[in-house]
């Protein structure tokens, strides 16, 4: 089996889903989601600062810390297809998903998106921009 970098976006899905709701991360806060069966697991607009709620900010990135993982794995999916059919990664993807964790990386320096995911972007990246070259200078 080859390591695709659709199986990596795969396996960081999967961790963030996995620690996430561990009791090390998020545990506490699913474990309260399950009391509504994860339905309404937020006011919505009524917890927005501007309208004087009072935002759950553990609920909040919680959820997002999830789903974000949950986001990453079908993404995988679809990025390893391209792959394994000797496609091209889009240079749109490479560039959004290279600005997207530079952007994250910047606002929460001390994570898994410094350490793990602008890495790997940047390693497709040149991966990338050298297959462009490659096959100009063919």
């Amino acid at each position: 089996m080859k390591l695709t970098n659709g199986k990596v976006l795969i396996l960081i899905g999967t961790v963030h889903i996995i620690f996430g709701i561990s009791p090390y991360a998020f545990g506490k806060q699913f474990l309260s989601f399950t009391n509504n069966y994860f339905f309404r697991i937020s006011e919505g607009l009524s917890e927005f600062p501007l309208l004087n709620g009072i935002m759950n900010y553990e609920n909040f990135a919680s959820f997002w810390f999830v789903y974000f993982g949950i986001l990453f794995i079908p993404l995988g999916f679809l990025l390893d297809y391209v792959e394994i059919n000797d496609k091209k990664i889009p240079k749109k993807f490479v560039w959004s998903y290279f600005i997207f964790n530079l952007i994250g990386s910047y606002m929460i320096p001390f994570s898994g998106m410094t350490f793990i995911t602008l890495p790997h972007s940047v390693f497709i990246l040149i991966k990338y921009s050298k297959k462009t070259t490659d096959e100009h200078n063919t």
